[in-house]
């Protein structure tokens, strides 16, 4: 279809059409007042309860706010789900019925199964279902980010539509179903979440900030600190959708804690010729076709970004024990992450980078194998790693909502102080990081 008629589309659509959101939290947030930017008529809703507090907080704002779901779903020709994972079936199954006739209902979780089934469920036979799911979060900037349309059951001028309908938001859209969708974010998700959960609540358990101990300064570390610190500044049910709804990423959290079990063990095991013969097994499969001159990323960019008042010259080796335990995982579950590059999240490419960076610049991995075996300056944090990445096993396997929840906001709380410091340096890492990337992976043909 020529621009001029896709113009002529989007402008008729826009005079005849309603975006309905229900859920009005970050991502509701940000959905909202893009499209309405862009001259599309939205509504949305949160719940009931906080109808007056949300029509005062949004009175400025082009997108008009409505009283419950019934109301959204009513008027509107594309309803957009943007709630918890947790939550997706009660709220379908109490607005779905109110669906406006012929409309096309999506969703903005994080795991694509449960949505789909309420939808097939709850929704009157007569909708259409395309779903949405953008990689990211809701401060980061959408221009150049995958967002995933799912047209699970659609007529071609309906994918149309929602396709000139996100196209505002300047993403790199991906077209997948449901399936695809939840293997694929499992494979680049769930192990970076549990990694980065699992760090924060070492750090927790032992009591410290880590910018403010000597021993974790450099680019690397500045890394973890950064987004272990970003993971936590953001709601739990963020992550604990995609990893308690979704049966690929239990698999997933679970060979991590097992990688990182058997890692430590060889480690405090003293067992340094096995550990490096496991874990050069690894460097083969992941990062045969990486050289040090391909690098996504150096430490030099990363030294740049630190909390930490203690230069960078006094940083001392590391295990690296989270970084060599998801290499690890991924070589055991036999996924190749750069197969799904083109559908990841920014934390995801930046600990991609990282983890690339351990395994292939020269004798990097070799001196954190024998930091690992013959250095115990760091064995007390990587045994409580080791424990936190096990905890956080244990409460995905069993689903646990209320578990990940008091984890979770408990780590969330220690760590309150720095957010704002920590988001303001994370936020340039990112920007800085993912622009270097997107250098590299143009080179590569990725």
């Amino acid at each position: 279809m020529s621009s001029d008629k896709l113009k002529e589309l989007e402008n008729e659509w826009k005079k005849s059409k309603v975006i309905g959101i229900i859920g009005l939290g970050d991502m509701g947030f940000l959905y909202a007042r893009r499209f309405s930017a862009a001259g599309w008529r939205v509504i949305g809703c949160d719940r009931e309860d906080v109808y007056d507090e949300l029509s005062d907080k949004y009175k400025d704002e082009k997108f008009q706010v409505r009283r419950n779901g019934h109301l959204v779903s009513r008027e509107s020709d594309y309803i957009i789900y943007s709630v918890e994972a947790e939550n997706i079936k009660k709220i379908v199954s109490l607005y779905g019925p109110s669906t406006k006739y012929g409309a096309i209902v999506g969703g903005q979780t994080s795991c694509k199964a449960p949505e789909i089934e309420a939808f097939e469920k709850f929704l009157p036979s007569d909708t259409q279902i395309i779903s949405l799911h953008s990689l990211h979060g809701p401060k980061v900037n959408t221009t150049g980010q995958p967002l995933v349309i799912i047209a699970h059951k659609a007529e071609s001028e309906s994918v149309q539509f929602v396709r000139l309908l996100v196209s505002c938001l300047n993403s790199k859209i991906v077209e997948l179903t449901a399936k695809e969708h939840d293997r694929i974010t499992a494979d680049t998700q769930a192990v970076t979440h549990a990694a980065f959960l699992s760090m924060g609540v070492a750090w927790r358990t032992s009591n410290q900030y880590p910018w403010q101990v000597p021993k974790w300064v450099g680019g690397i570390e500045n890394a973890k600190i950064n987004i272990s610190m970003r993971i936590y500044s953001n709601k739990w049910h963020v992550y604990a959708g995609l990893a308690i709804t979704n049966p690929s990423a239990h698999d997933q959290v679970l060979q991590y804690s097992k990688s990182t079990t058997e890692l430590f063990t060889l480690m405090i095991q003293g067992k340094k010729e096995e550990l490096n013969q496991r874990l050069q097994k690894v460097k083969d499969f992941l990062f045969h076709h990486i050289s040090d001159h391909n690098l996504l990323l150096d430490d030099n960019i990363l030294e740049k970004f630190s909390l930490s008042k203690t230069p960078p010259e006094g940083k001392q080796p590391n295990s690296h024990l989270s970084l060599l335990a998801i290499a690890d995982s991924w070589y055991n579950l036999g996924i190749l992450p750069y197969d799904h590059i083109i559908c990841s999240t920014p934390l995801f490419r930046i600990f991609l980078g990282v983890t690339e960076y351990i395994f292939c610049t020269p004798r990097l991995l070799e001196e954190s194998i024998d930091v690992a075996a013959n250095d115990p300056t760091f064995r007390q944090d990587d045994l409580h790693f080791t424990i936190a990445a096990e905890s956080w096993a244990k409460i995905i396997k069993f689903g646990n909502f209320d578990l990940y929840r008091e984890e979770f906001n408990k780590t969330q709380a220690f760590f309150q102080p720095m957010f704002q410091e920590a988001n303001s340096i994370g936020n340039e890492m990112i920007r800085t990081i993912l622009d270097r990337v997107k250098e590299r992976e143009k080179e590569r043909g990725e």
